[in-house]
């Protein structure tokens, strides 16, 4: 039987005055810090003259394993990640040192100039870069039976329970041909520890002399296509960054890999291609994402970003021709006309 959620934070609160003195705990100062799209919640707490992140991650429902793999992986390159302090593996506590309250998300929101947006984005690319060469040994792979497997969520979840939407026999056999041509693409770049959600509310704001962004939320990483991490960042969910902006930065990251000898192609133009495909596979699996999490679980503001990606989606279907049935079927989902190859 699981506990209930007042059970739960009285079982955290236990924990944590059993290491109070150890690491100088103010436990009068727990407040919520932030929650996510899983069952993750976190709290900060002030200990001496520093605070510290407190994480409530149910090891029923969250691979708190995983978390502290990726972790010391991240830690062996160099990254910005937050310090395990204490651990409760029973019952899925963790004292994490405090990266800051700022990611790069609230900055953009808070109307950061455009010199110091692309000031953090560089290091951005640059931390990316780092991520990269970490150890992928053992990961979960991110291969083509789990990237179709994750596909289906947009038929599942966007098209049926979203939009309300049957498909014809005809758009069934479109889609399943897009998704084996688009899964055939992505696996065949080069592999590296792929993130997931490498986008602007998982980057913490600079918060010393060494100016790296913090990362979070890297649990989930997996063994699989260089090109995922970058179309995350350049087509982010949360923000939208117009076709300039995308490809300034992908020049700039793709530099940083080649210097720093990742296996990724050696033609711009082909790697553009790559991580605009990659994008159209991570898009489409964010929309039924997204539908999901407000249908199911009552988290009704992932709506906000749905527009956004369809956008994202269709920068990528108007140069390819192998993605024309995907364009003519958010046509009729967006009840627009197609004519002669133009929408209106």
């Amino acid at each position: 039987m699981q506990d209930t959620a007042a059970q739960r934070y009285q079982s955290l609160l236990q924990w944590l005055e059993s290491i109070a003195e150890t690491h100088q705990l103010d436990l009068t100062s727990l407040h919520s810090a932030s929650s996510d799209a899983s069952f993750r919640r976190y709290y900060r707490l002030n200990s001496g003259d520093v605070t510290r992140i407190v994480m409530d991650a149910p090891p029923n429902q969250e691979n708190n394993n995983a978390f502290i793999d990726v972790q010391q992986r991240l830690v062996k390159v160099g990254a910005k990640v937050p310090e395990i302090l204490a651990y409760e593996a029973e019952q899925g506590f963790m004292l994490l040192s405090d990266l800051g309250s700022q990611n790069y998300y609230h900055a953009l929101q808070d109307g950061m100039d455009l010199k110091a947006i692309q000031a953090m984005y560089r290091l951005a690319i640059q931390e990316l870069v780092r991520m990269q060469q970490a150890d992928t040994a053992g990961l979960p792979v991110y291969d083509a039976t789990r990237m179709l497997d994750e596909l289906q969520l947009f038929e599942e979840w966007y098209i049926k329970q979203y939009c309300k939407t049957e498909l014809t026999e005809t758009e069934k056999q479109n889609l399943t041909t897009v998704f084996e041509k688009l899964v055939a693409d992505n696996v065949q770049h080069g592999q590296v520890l792929v993130h997931r959600d490498f986008h602007s509310p998982n980057l913490m704001m600079p918060t010393d002399a060494s100016l790296q962004p913090g990362l979070i939320d890297f649990q989930d990483a997996v063994v699989g296509p260089i090109t995922y991490d970058i179309a995350s960042m350049v087509m982010d969910a949360r923000y939208t960054w117009d076709e300039d902006q995308q490809i300034d930065w992908a020049i700039r990251y793709w530099q940083a890999a080649h210097l720093a000898g990742l296996e990724i192609d050696t033609d711009f133009a082909a790697f553009h291609r790559a991580y605009e495909w990659m994008s159209v596979q991570r898009n489409l699996r964010i929309l039924g994402v997204f539908s999901r999490l407000s249908i199911r679980d009552g988290k009704d503001h992932y709506l906000d970003h749905i527009p956004r990606v369809n956008q994202y989606l269709r920068q990528v279907f108007v140069r390819y021709e192998d993605f024309n049935s995907l364009r003519r079927l958010f046509d009729r989902l967006e009840n627009k006309q197609t004519v002669l190859g133009m929408t209106i």
